[in-house]
């Protein structure tokens, strides 16, 4: 049984995911961890590329092909058929730090003879096309060098987003979440991280910069244009999030700890945040549309209403006039940028 489980969801990525699987071919035999590539329908060399690391090293990779099914789609293969105790997704336009990997597996290793944890946690980078990278880091919400739970955690600044990329899960604990991510639509990546997070009790946190996080791909998902193109994907994994997150009760009777919402509470914001300021540099029936998601969060969840109403991104968005657009405009940038998209 391999220690950690890598999901390769992969897309027409034959121009790339070399850089993301190059690495795992030098890997010593019987190790811990197992790559499992998903070519979801793929049109390009995708499958063929991803067979031969197969086939030069059956011990590490195993290969998924199947009809198109998403991005979600992809991550639910991989979760059915992981063996792995621990589970991680590489997207196949990023890639690890080997050296850091090393440290996570030490570190999985070492929690399991003290009886495991529900997540693992680090630093990732944001490498990013023409611009300087930037690395996010936790060291001042985690602990370090032990084992803790939410109680022993500070909250989270601005600009710091508890992403997918930070993220080592228990497999059993994202199984026993019950997540099923919706098939044949992006930003799924939000569910990934607020479903099964809300069910983590028992943490590690190394200060490793693992995961490196490309943002300047053409066509890549979180390019403002595609994103507006594709708000209505956006809004449906919003609404998603707003409705996985622990209700009021839960958190007053002590089911849930009060700073495992708050960080739950302060992940969907952002993602909600860069929603609605989307929408707000659209055409009319983007700003009509985003009246009623703004209706629908107060509905459904007025805490959270109030936190985005509070928030310099909200309060920018959709000022009338000429120098109201340059607003908004300005408070979308802020936006992408505070949560990681640019």
């Amino acid at each position: 049984m391999p220690l950690l489980t890598l999901v390769v969801p992969a897309y027409n990525a034959d121009g790339y995911l070399h850089r993301a699987l190059d690495p795992f071919l030098t890997l010593p035999e019987g190790g811990r961890l197992e790559v499992i590539v998903v070519d979801d329908g793929s049109t390009d060399g995708t499958g063929a590329r991803a067979d031969g690391y197969a086939e030069a090293r059956p011990d590490v990779f195993r290969v998924v092909h199947q009809a198109n099914a998403g991005h979600g789609g992809a991550i639910n293969a991989g979760l059915a058929l992981a063996r792995g105790t621990y589970l991680k997704v590489l997207d196949a336009d990023d890639w690890l730090d080997m050296r850091a990997l090393d440290a996570v597996l030490d570190a999985l290793d070492s929690a399991e003879r003290l009886g495991g944890v529900d997540a693992l946690f680090t630093d990732y980078v944001h490498d990013r096309v023409g611009k300087s990278n930037r690395t996010t880091r936790f060291g001042s919400v985690f602990p370090t060098g032990r084992v803790f739970g939410w109680e022993d955690t500070d909250r989270f600044r601005t600009r710091q987003y508890l992403m997918m990329h930070a993220i080592v899960y228990r497999t059993s604990v994202v199984r026993a979440s019950g997540m099923a991510l919706p098939e044949h639509t992006f930003y799924v990546d939000n569910l990934y991280v607020v479903v099964p997070l809300a069910h983590v009790r028992r943490m590690i946190y190394l200060p490793v910069s693992l995961y490196h996080y490309f943002i300047g791909r053409q066509g890549q998902s979180v390019e403002a244009d595609v994103m507006l193109r594709r708000v209505d994907q956006q809004l449906r994994v919003n609404r998603l999030a707003v409705a996985a997150l622990p209700s009021a009760s839960a958190v007053e009777s002590g089911e849930v700890p009060a700073p495992l919402c708050e960080a739950l509470l302060h992940y969907v914001e952002g993602v909600c945040a860069v929603t609605s300021a989307t929408l707000a540099r659209g055409e009319q029936e983007h700003l009509a549309v985003r009246e009623t998601f703004w209706r629908e969060i107060s509905a459904t969840h007025p805490l959270l209403y109030a936190r985005l109403r509070r928030s310099f991104i909200a309060t920018s968005s959709n000022l009338p006039g000429r120098a109201g657009r340059r607003v908004t405009s300005l408070a979308y940038h802020v936006a992408r940028r505070v949560v990681g998209f640019s």
